[in-house]
């Protein structure tokens, strides 16, 4: 026995210094929810965690895109069904003017009304003498020319786009219904052809109404991609980084009883140079 050095309680004092090590661990990782509280604590994981956190946020960017998208296809839509309402009524003018018992005053009156329904249509889509259209979506015009149509980004990685055609309703039977020199419109409620020409016109809202419907499926479907994306990516980077509060408080209960056991035999280790001094009596 010696009394120069004490190798038990320098074995005791090491075995206690790593206990209170994991300890320490145990308890900022409890603390803080986290199970990589450093990198030492798992490096690669760390890396990998850190790849599908950028991703996780290209997928809500992405989200937030389609969502926007769609809330854009809804308001033309809106915009069309009113479209829609506007030429039924203006379909029915066309014929009540065609009949023989009206005279000329109810027919002034029915091209008054007509007038007025044709002027909040080309209100809506623009073009004209109109220069700012109701038909508007954050600035953006809905029934505008627009070759190339809107680009919206559905997904998280380059290329995963889809394109919305333009909703061109400045032309075609629309736009001629709605001709105009200078401020005033070309075509009146007696025009002979009237009847067909707002007929037309319902099928060419209808029409785009239809292909803008289709767009908007492909955009709820993209939406509940990358809800599901977004999920999946969330529980795999929670795998990762988050604690296990069970199998955490076990490894803390454990390394807690180990630190109270290593200062108690720290203590007695201490005393062991006491009994030389017995042999010295």
């Amino acid at each position: 026995m010696t009394i120069n050095t004490n190798p038990a309680a320098s074995a005791a004092a090491l075995h206690l210094t790593r206990s209170q090590d994991m300890l320490s661990k145990s308890l900022n990782k409890l603390s803080s929810g986290s199970r990589i509280v450093q990198p030492s604590d798992d490096a690669a994981g760390l890396a990998v965690s850190e790849k599908f956190e950028a991703q996780g946020r290209r997928i809500q960017a992405a989200l937030t895109n389609v969502q926007n998208a769609v809330s854009y296809v809804q308001t033309a839509d809106g915009f069309m069904s009113g479209m829609s309402k506007v030429l039924a009524r203006m379909s029915e003018l066309s014929v009540l003017a065609k009949d023989v018992t009206k005279n000329t005053e109810d027919v002034a009156l029915y091209q008054k009304e007509f007038l007025a329904l044709q002027q909040q249509l080309r209100d809506t889509v623009g073009g004209g003498s109109v220069v700012s259209p109701l038909g508007t979506f954050n600035s953006v015009p809905l029934f505008a020319p627009n070759v190339t149509g809107l680009t919206v980004t559905i997904g998280e990685a380059a290329g995963q786009t889809l394109t919305i055609s333009e909703t061109n309703l400045q032309d075609g039977p629309l736009g001629i219904l709605l001709a105009q020199t200078g401020t005033s419109f070309n075509i009146e409620v007696t025009n002979p052809s009237i009847s067909s020409m707002v007929t037309d016109a319902i099928q060419d809202v209808a029409s785009e109404r239809a292909s803008l419907g289709a767009v908007q499926s492909r955009l709820e479907l993209a939406v509940n991609t990358l809800q599901v994306q977004g999920q999946i990516l969330e529980a795999a980077t929670s795998r990762i980084r988050d604690v296990d509060v069970a199998l955490e408080s076990t490894i803390f209960a454990k390394n807690n009883i180990l630190v109270q056991s290593g200062t108690a035999m720290l203590a007695q280790a201490n005393q062991l140079p006491n009994t030389v001094l017995k042999l010295l009596q």
